[in-house]
């Protein structure tokens, strides 16, 4: 009788451990109070990324020291700006090239590898990253370079379901990490420079399934799927032509790249649309909705609740993605957005409405500022890119210099917000570009610019700028000068510190409330990817990926060659302190 049950009692044992180990929705809402894991694109889904934790603090931190160390391998060397996620012992971390690796977590072990087979023809913009996963129940989630969504086993690496977001022939790509929210998968797309149309994603997460679609260029109709996979209309997206002319919505860009947050307080996702296409503002008058905007999604519905727009009518790419970052003050749920076009913004996270709007950087010659009363932009018009119709040979528009340059203040590199300071620490650079307009006709799957450029440095004694902001004044509370620009994310905790990469290959650690950088380390290659902290056997660990690359050694102009010197890499570093 024994015997017999001993296999049925195996059975119901492994189970019982696949259980524990499951990512639930319960845990992913935790997930920014639960250090013992990092189960979000953020570290939690309001993308705080702030851990409690404070065995790391300005007095023991003279002992962090390396733990591990991992080589992503190979010659594929390219930018790397994922986040790592971290479960059950395991670290799932994705490299340049659409792979993902799944590492012991405290050691460095390589449990598996996926390499994603990438099509000739991919067209990313921006280098050939990606940000980083998704956990759920058993699977890791991550999308590809080609446009497609791969969901693995987490702890074989085998695929349990893939899917196709869009054909990447016409330009699409997407290398953001899902997110997880109420139960769904959300997604965006990447492409904006090919005339592609943005949108958010649902999907149910265990199979891929589609739940609904929500375009965010204004005149294109949002869809929903039932169960059984039947699809059926849910509302179009804004008022066809009432802030784009003609045709040009139909290829109006304003791709979702980054990916969002979440707040289950107020049951809406944050996605940034980036930059209307084409980039030539002369070809497209009128506000372009929803491009260069924060827009809110009810998880439950798909549909647009708020949108505010950081730049209407833009001309100089200064997209609109960069992340929303829910916080409580004086009693209201609010929103943080440090902007491209070099404007921090407060809006009421529930309401849209606008409630601080100030410059985090030190030159702004597009605007003088923003009207609090109507939200929008006090424009310098004559430092507008010139319409090339108005010159003598159609060719060339008046060639301006405007700051910041369409790299932007701020970039891909997501911000930290602290609630024990109040403060959000931003990864802010100081450059400029000469940008002139040019005809520009679309054509599937080709560039779609309208525009030429070249990056300028603005002095010579930095470029990047860490900076502890105040959203409540506007203040620059303190910051932390740097060479090369700043192009990786930035983590806080509540031991009082801030820790972030530089190009030049450090990752380093300042005390939250004074800016004094009190430890670094060089990780050999430049760090381009938002550090992580977790708790593991009562110690506390910190990671980041180390690889030069991204959009500033690709689009960088002046600002490249300056920094040419550089070298590329492809490693995970992890450090704990030293017994």
């Amino acid at each position: 009788m024994r015997l017999k049950l001993l296999p049925l009692l195996l059975t119901v044992g492994l189970a019982s451990l696949t259980a524990q180990a499951a990512v639930t929705d319960q845990m992913i809402a935790d997930d920014a109070k639960t250090p013992g894991d990092v189960l979000s694109w953020g570290m939690g889904t309001q993308g705080q990324r702030y851990s409690p934790l404070k065995q790391i603090n300005p007095k023991s931190i003279d002992k962090l020291v390396p733990a591990w160390s991992f080589s992503f391998g190979g010659e594929k060397q390219r930018g790397q700006e994922s986040q790592p996620v971290i479960h059950n012992g395991k670290m799932f971390v994705t490299g340049s090239y659409s792979r993902i690796y799944a590492l012991d977590a405290t050691t460095g072990k390589k449990l598996w590898k996926y390499e994603h087979r990438l099509p000739d023809g991919i067209m990313p913009c921006c280098d050939v990253i990606n940000r980083g996963a998704a956990l759920y129940d058993n699977l890791v989630i991550f999308m590809t370079l080609d446009a497609q969504i791969v969901a693995l086993d987490q702890n074989t690496g085998d695929v349990v379901w893939k899917e196709k977001i869009d054909n990447y022939a016409d330009g699409y790509s997407a290398s953001a990490a899902p997110l997880i929210a109420n139960g769904l998968l959300l997604t965006g797309v990447s492409g904006g420079e090919f005339g592609v149309v943005g949108r958010v994603e649902a999907r149910n997460p265990k199979t891929g399934q589609m739940v609904w679609s929500r375009p965010t260029v204004e005149g294109h109709m949002g869809y929903k799927w039932d169960d059984k996979g039947n699809k059926t209309e849910n509302g179009i997206s804004g008022t066809t032509n009432k802030t784009w002319p003609g045709d040009l919505w139909k290829t109006g860009g304003a791709a979702t790249w980054l990916g969002g947050t979440y707040d289950a307080k107020t049951g809406l996702a944050y996605f940034g649309a980036g930059n209307p296409a084409p980039w030539n503002s002369h070809l497209r008058k009128g506000d372009n909705l929803f491009s260069c905007s924060t827009i809110a999604i009810d998880v439950k519905t798909g549909q647009i609740k708020w949108h505010y727009q950081n730049t209407p009518n833009d001309g100089w790419d200064f997209d609109g993605v960069n992340e929303f970052i829910t916080y409580d003050q004086d009693g209201r749920r609010l929103g943080g957005k440090a902007d491209r076009n070099g404007f921090f913004y407060v809006n009421d996270a529930t309401t849209g409405q606008l409630v601080n709007a100030f410059p985090f950087v030190k030159k702004v010659t597009w605007a003088t500022g923003i009207d609090l009363k109507t939200g929008r932009p006090n424009f310098v018009p004559e430092n507008r890119p010139g319409d090339p119709t108005a010159g003598s040979d159609g060719k060339k528009g008046q060639s301006v210099f405007a700051a910041p340059s369409f790299l932007g203040g701020k970039n891909q590199m997501p911000m930290a917000y602290s609630p024990d300071t109040g403060l959000f620490y931003v990864p802010a650079n100081e450059w400029g570009m000469e940008i002139w307009n040019e005809p520009i006709t679309y054509k599937k799957g080709a560039a779609y610019l309208g525009a030429g450029f070249t990056i300028k440095t603005i002095n010579d004694e930095y470029i990047g700028a860490m900076r502890a902001v105040d959203p409540k004044t506007g203040k620059i509370v303190w910051e932390a000068k740097n060479n090369a620009p700043l192009w990786g994310g930035v983590l806080t905790t509540g031991g009082n510190l801030v820790f972030w990469g530089t190009p030049e290959g450090y990752l380093q650690a300042a005390d939250a409330k004074t800016g004094k950088i009190v430890w670094k380390f060089q990780t050999g290659s430049g760090v381009v990817a938002p550090p992580v902290t977790w708790e593991q056997n009562g110690e506390q660990f910190v990671a980041v990926v180390s690889g030069w690359g991204g959009a500033v050694p690709l689009w960088g102009g002046d600002v490249a060659k300056k920094v040419n010197y550089l070298e590329q890499g492809g490693s995970v570093w992890v450090f704990k302190l030293m017994k």
